[in-house]
């Protein structure tokens, strides 16, 4: 079995060391628009493949290296994942509407004619008509945003006219984060509700949930950002109803084979649909997740490309099991300031329930006040059998930062 990765960036780089525990050999295709600021081991690939726009041409390639699937590493390789796996013939996804699965407002077209709750949104190059919209409904807030970026990359809640046209300027004056204009932009309705999300692995159109995680927002400087994630037991009910919701949407949007990562909102009328993304979930720490469920995303979906017949056979049901309480911090800077010293970790490093960080900036580089996950420093990762040292340690982390834990800028 031979796996053709497009775009190993952020989650997509543990890869290839879950397909070699698989017996599964691969290498790298890079496509026209990665997201550089995202993780990649190039020493990891001894071939790597550059796709300049021709996918018959990169077909030939990947032909002529016996690539028998071909999946995404990143949401820059979602799309052409999908081309490549129908020009090779090999096992992918459904091809009816593939857009819908980067671009949002595609995307709840889609799950919207599969007779699910989704979000009334709307698309347009014009102010006017964006606008327009907005006061028609008679709804506020609203919510602006690049339609097939990711990571946050400006969102913006509109409360009034005023706020929809700053916000507009602000965006199309903006590329995504992909290197793209932002020539349309799409605006949605605020979905007011507790946000979770669900990291699955689908092969031949069978899913299995890995995990199902719940948000928690606040507002930072005006902002509303990511505060932290809980992962939930597979036992809970609300997990077990986001998490029916969100196999049902992978069906709607023809995720058929590879990873996926769902964000659903839980609202008044029931859960429904933020995004979709047919990849690995971001943020990954598998052997962290291994050491709580059993399992992580990223092996699973090594083991349905090596061992397919024995992933589909399981019984999706049975989901995972929580062994400890597992929060991923996401760190924030209330000012501008600077990014801490090694030394100046060691008081988060000794909180009892630590368990390993991720940091987004070198040491002493300039730190900005966090707005988006974009402007996150890093998240720490909290685990404990004990779920009150958890939310303990959790609350004298965000007293570190407070107290100055990032260098404040002059």
């Amino acid at each position: 079995m031979r796996c053709a990765i497009v775009d190993a960036y952020g989650a997509g780089r543990h890869l290839p060391a879950a397909l070699r525990q698989h017996d599964v050999s691969f290498l790298h295709v890079r496509s026209e628009f990665p997201d550089w600021r995202l993780s990649y081991r190039p020493e990891d690939f001894d071939v790597e493949v550059r796709h300049e726009g021709d996918v018959t041409a990169t077909a030939q390639c990947l032909r002529a290296e016996s690539v028998d699937i071909v999946v995404a590493g990143a949401e820059s390789g979602v799309l052409l994942a999908d081309e490549l796996s129908a020009a090779l013939g090999t096992p992918g996804n459904g091809m009816r509407a593939p857009a819908a699965r980067r671009d949002k407002y595609l995307m709840h077209q889609a799950v919207r004619e599969a007779g699910l709750a989704s979000a009334d949104c709307f698309r347009s190059s014009a102010l006017a008509d964006i606008v327009d919209w907005a006061v028609d409904r008679g709804r506020w807030p609203v919510v602006l945003k690049p339609p097939s970026s990711a990571g946050g990359d400006n969102v913006i809640v509109c409360h009034s006219a005023e706020e929809i046209a700053k916000a507009y300027d602000q965006i199309v004056a903006d590329i995504d984060r992909y290197g793209r204009t932002n020539d349309v932009i799409l605006a949605q309705e605020f979905l007011a509700g507790v946000e979770y999300y669900v990291n699955s692995v689908s092969r031949d159109g069978v899913h299995r949930v890995v995990e199902v995680w719940r948000y928690h927002k606040r507002s930072v400087s005006g902002r509303t950002v990511y505060d932290y994630e809980d992962l939930l037991a597979w036992e809970d009910p609300t997990a077990r109803r986001i998490a029916d919701y969100a196999m049902a949407v992978l069906d709607a949007l023809e995720i058929r084979n590879g990873a996926g990562h769902t964000e659903v909102m839980l609202t008044e009328r029931g859960p429904v649909l933020v995004e979709c993304g047919a990849r690995l979930g971001g943020g990954q720490m598998p052997e962290l997740l291994s050491r709580c469920t059993g399992t992580n995303q990223v092996d699973s979906l090594a083991s349905a490309i090596g061992q397919p017949e024995r992933f589909t056979r399981a019984d999706p049901s049975e989901g995972y099991r929580l062994t400890a309480h597992l929060r991923c911090v996401n760190l924030l800077s209330h000012r501008r300031g600077t990014m801490p010293p090694d030394e100046a970790w060691e008081p988060v490093c000794a909180l009892p329930s630590f368990d390993s960080m991720v940091l987004n900036l070198p040491t002493h580089a300039p730190l900005a006040r966090t707005i988006d996950m974009a402007t996150c420093p890093g998240t720490v990762y909290l685990c404990s059998t004990d779920q009150e040292r958890v939310e303990a340690d959790y609350q004298r982390l965000r007293q570190m930062e407070i107290e100055g834990l990032y260098n404040e800028a002059d």
